[in-house]
């Protein structure tokens, strides 16, 4: 069975919103904010939860960006809320921090941000 992600892709001021968080190989990486789907959500409501989840926005998706087999990434802007993440939450405990990442500073992102990155 695959599992599959749904992220967003966040953008204020030439700055993305990301999460920092020790992923399954790990490595501690910057990721955009999302993560799996739960049974009876469609992709869009999964990135929508996970981003408050995540990071405590409230965000409205604007677009599909990018999908493959395992991930699909939504552009997406906040709508409310305040930065935090909700760490009751047992999939959260491997979240390190949240920032906004300059857009400009290339050594944050990897192989898996660093395309979709460059989408925009």
């Amino acid at each position: 069975m695959i599992f599959i992600i749904s992220q967003a892709v966040i953008v204020q001021d030439n700055k993305v919103l990301m999460v920092r968080q020790r992923v399954q190989r790990g490595d501690i990486v910057w990721n955009f904010p999302g993560g799996g789907i739960e049974e009876g959500e469609t992709l869009e409501d999964a990135c929508i939860r996970e981003v408050k989840e995540e990071t405590g926005y409230e965000v409205r998706i604007i677009s599909e960006m990018f999908f493959d087999e395992e991930k699909y990434t939504y552009r997406a802007e906040i709508i409310s809320g305040t930065e935090g993440t909700d760490k009751s939450i047992k999939d959260n405990e491997d979240i390190i921090e949240i920032a906004w990442i300059p857009l400009s500073d290339l050594i944050k992102f990897d192989t898996y941000t660093r395309p979709i990155i460059d989408l925009l």
